[in-house]
């Protein structure tokens, strides 16, 4: 990587958020308390899962799953963002905004593939109770999940790879909070429209392809549902998939908005809020949508809870 003047390119700035120094405390305090509920949210929920023996069922493997994924790519991003709040030297390493880049994409391309998944599992649970067992079994799990590391693994390769054989001489500025794909792009000198074609043809595939899952899962539960004779078995149909849906719209409306539209100097800043979004935000209010509204969940709390005082 090397820029006009023949110096190589050693390290990036990241700009962060244009805000006064008084806000940036205050804005460390916040994403810091949100931080760390993440971390103890989806710590928790993994731990609970695991040591609960009720909860060892396919639903709750992939949430222990996407709640390790939460875990650590908000972890990618987070800490170095709450040091930039801090302070005045916001640069980060070459090789560190790579890594960053990968671990990020890694596991939020996971998280695309396990909420598929999840969807998949509540229409076989609705609409083929009595083949759930064979068509969910232990192995096809551990299958769905490694699958997802294995495309996800594949993407973000495939991203970084073309990265890396571009050159930066406009800027090492860049306009963001973490090493995001496209505001790197933006610094770039070579033709990215490869790059740009990789991004619509992958990600592209990742988001809309597991929309797709999720959507016509969905779509046969909501019929299933609506065929059932009992008012109060549809009120548990539609309580069993709300949590899922609502972090499903959350994650993939504000993802799409993010790798899915046309990129523009004027959307820079609003890039960072979706980034928050989904970046920050989305880890830490899963673990709450699916504990706050699953039975299952808040009894095992309750039971560890007695258990330990």
């Amino acid at each position: 990587m090397t820029q006009e003047n023949g110096t190589e390119v050693t390290e990036f700035i990241l700009l962060g958020f244009a805000v006064r120094q008084e806000l940036q405390y205050i804005l460390f305090l916040v994403f810091l308390l949100i931080y760390m509920t993440s971390l103890v949210g989806n710590a928790g929920m993994i731990l609970l899962i695991k040591c609960d023996a009720r909860l060892h069922t396919p639903m709750y493997f992939f949430l222990q799953n996407l709640a390790f994924a939460d875990l650590c790519y908000t972890s990618a991003i987070t800490p170095k963002m709450l040091v930039d709040f801090l302070v005045s030297d916001k640069s980060i390493s070459f090789s560190g905004c790579v890594i960053q880049l990968y671990v990020y994409g890694v596991f939020a391309t996971v998280e695309c593939y396990l909420l598929a998944a999840m969807a998949v599992d509540r229409y076989v649970a609705i609409c083929n109770p009595l083949r759930y067992p064979v068509v969910m079994s232990q192995r096809a799990c551990i299958q769905l999940v490694s699958g997802s590391y294995v495309m996800s693994s594949l993407n973000t390769t495939t991203h970084v790879g073309s990265l890396l054989s571009l050159s930066f001489c406009n800027s090492n500025k860049i306009n963001h909070f973490f090493c995001d794909l496209p505001p790197i792009l933006r610094l770039s000198c070579s033709n990215i429209d490869f790059n740009v074609l990789l991004i619509l043809i992958f990600v592209g595939f990742n988001l809309i392809g597991t929309f797709l899952a999720v959507f016509f899962s969905y779509l046969y539960i909501l019929a299933a549902i609506l065929r059932m004779p009992s008012t109060a078995g549809r009120h548990k149909a539609f309580s069993t998939c709300a949590s899922h849906m609502t972090a499903v719209t959350m994650f993939y409306v504000t993802a799409c908005y993010m790798y899915l539209q046309p990129s523009s100097r004027n959307s820079e800043e609003n890039d960072k809020i979706a980034s928050v979004f989904y970046g920050i935000l989305i880890p830490m209010l899963n673990p709450l949508i699916y504990s706050l509204r699953n039975k299952e969940v808040k009894e095992a709390v309750k039971v560890l809870m007695k258990s330990c005082f």
